[in-house]
């Protein structure tokens, strides 16, 4: 009986060492830089997110093959691409081929320039529309100036702060922060909307040689939703698709969405067999339970904009009096009542088209 019971326990513990070093094994690989910290979701696919010392705003991806690498796009200045070229030998000495825009907006694809001459830049036309100036100067668009004509305001107040801070270590610490907004400020001026040279309307389909063979990579365009022109890049083998802003852990900004649309182009998304999706802020996601969750924000949120607009609230009004807070246990940073004045604009302007 003894023998048996000790046999038992030596079986037990054999299984739970090898389901603890399984839990070991599956833990990601992390390689930090100075400047970026790079997450492996698998074999050869990076995240790629800010550390801190130099403002980058976005998430970026990185593919290694055997002979070059694909990044997904470029941070929110030339000075984030260049931070994040220099830290790309951290992954690999292999030169980059591509650069994909998985939109257009500033956060994503002002770092175009900074890229070698000679790669190819990858995005759907309407990216390339934008980004060319065709679809009118994105530098004048609301979408660039609400985000970068506060940064001088922030500039000055950090410097306050700081100057007021009696404290060393807090006192250190906004000095870090001011220098990090006081170097984005000076980069803004350099930016250069630089537009793909190559472009999808709905799919386009690259080969990566890694060991062993080639990696497929599925650039697709669902549908209309955070922009008009936003691709998905999907690895099939790899089960991993990077989402940009289309989908994000939280809500994504919509101050150029079609809201009306979203939720039908992510129904494309949710068909992929993928088991992380990579957003284009935040961290590596493995449930497909968030996307429900914001389909269902998104119908909720063009019906309860669509009946003041019938009403003929005027689009500030109705910016303060929507309530979406039925949403807040899977938005916690709903608190109340009232959404972002610049989404419901944007709807009003799509009622208008309607009309």
């Amino acid at each position: 009986m003894r023998q048996t019971q000790w046999s038992l326990t030596r079986f037990t513990l054999f299984i739970l060492a090898a389901v603890l070093m399984s839990t070991l094994n599956a833990q990601p690989r992390v390689i930090d830089t100075p400047t970026h910290r790079f997450v492996e979701a698998q074999d050869g696919v990076w995240l790629g997110t800010g550390s801190g010392s130099v403002y980058t705003m976005s998430n970026v991806m990185v593919l290694v093959g055997q002979n070059d690498t694909l990044v997904v796009d470029s941070h929110v200045t030339p000075t984030a691409a260049r931070a994040l070229l220099d830290a790309l030998p951290a992954l690999t000495d292999k030169p980059v081929r591509y650069l994909v825009n998985s939109h257009y907006h500033f956060d994503h694809a002002h770092g175009n320039q900074a890229f070698p001459a000679g790669i190819e830049i990858i995005g759907h036309e309407f990216t390339r529309q934008k980004l060319n100036g065709e679809a009118g100067n994105v530098l004048e668009e609301n979408t660039f100036r609400s985000f970068s004509d506060p940064v001088a305001e922030t500039v000055a107040d950090l410097a306050q702060q700081a100057a007021a801070e009696s404290d060393p270590d807090r006192r250190a610490r906004l000095q870090e922060r001011l220098r990090v907004q006081r170097e984005y400020l000076e980069a803004i001026p350099e930016v250069q909307p630089t537009p793909p040279n190559i472009t999808l309307q709905d799919k386009l389909t690259l080969f990566q040689a890694v060991e062993g063979g080639s990696r497929e990579i599925q650039l697709l365009h669902f549908g209309r939703a955070h922009t008009g022109g936003d691709v998905v890049i999907f690895l099939p083998e790899e089960k991993v698709a990077f989402t940009g802003d289309m989908m994000l852990p939280g809500l994504s900004y919509m101050g150029d969405g079609h809201v009306d649309e979203w939720p039908d182009s992510l129904e494309g998304l949710k068909g992929l067999d993928f088991d992380y999706w990579l957003p284009g802020h935040g961290p590596v996601m493995e449930s497909k339970e968030p996307i429900d969750n914001f389909q269902a924000f998104l119908r909720d949120l063009w019906l309860k904009t669509g009946r003041l607009y019938r009403e003929g609230v005027s689009w500030e009004q109705a910016a303060e009096r929507i309530d979406m807070t039925n949403h807040s246990v899977n938005f916690p940073q709903i608190r109340g009542a009232g959404v972002d004045s610049r989404a419901v604009r944007r709807m009003y302007q799509l009622l208008d088209q309607r009309r």
